[in-house]
């Protein structure tokens, strides 16, 4: 075997070699993707309904979390969770978010549309003191969480970090 083709072998061997050590760090998303925000994200929620605690419907949707896809395609929300620090657990059903728009879970019973869907809960769920909500994708990957205070009065802005 010739000098060059020897030393073009090695070269070739050396590329490969660099490329699948960086491969895995690129598709386990490291780098800035963990610093973006997520494909779907919490916008708010409202975890205290206005006026006093009914537990009616009209009460009971005026407690709501707000849902929004980031991206530029489409997103299936199948399988997706949105878990208080209670435990109660809502998974979506078969509904999918257009690009930059969003979906609002109520607590109450209602009629789902691509813009409102309800849990069908006959109680408030949220804590009006201190609470947190975590939105995670259909493997149960966390994508997002939003913690609130007393001093959120009632309504957080998810958005603001």
């Amino acid at each position: 075997m010739t000098r060059i083709r020897r030393i073009a072998l090695a070269a070739l061997a050396s590329a490969a070699l660099v490329g699948v050590a960086v491969q895995p760090a690129a598709a386990d998303g490291a780098g800035d993707h963990r610093h973006s925000r997520p494909e779907v994200a919490l916008v708010a929620i409202r975890y205290d309904s206005p006026g006093r605690h009914l537990s009616g419907d009209r009460s009971l949707n005026s407690e709501w979390v707000k849902v929004a896809n980031t991206t530029g395609r489409t997103v299936r929300l199948a399988g997706y969770t949105l878990t208080d620090r209670d435990g109660h657990t809502y998974t979506f059903g078969r509904l999918s978010l257009r690009p930059g728009r969003g979906v609002t879970v109520h607590t109450g019973h209602g009629r789902d549309s691509d813009r409102n869907v309800y849990q069908d809960r006959r109680r408030h769920l949220y804590d009006n003191g201190r609470g947190s909500i975590t939105l995670a994708d259909h493997h149960g990957r966390v994508l997002d969480s939003c913690q609130w205070r007393p001093s959120d009065h009632g309504y957080k802005d998810c958005t603001r970090r």
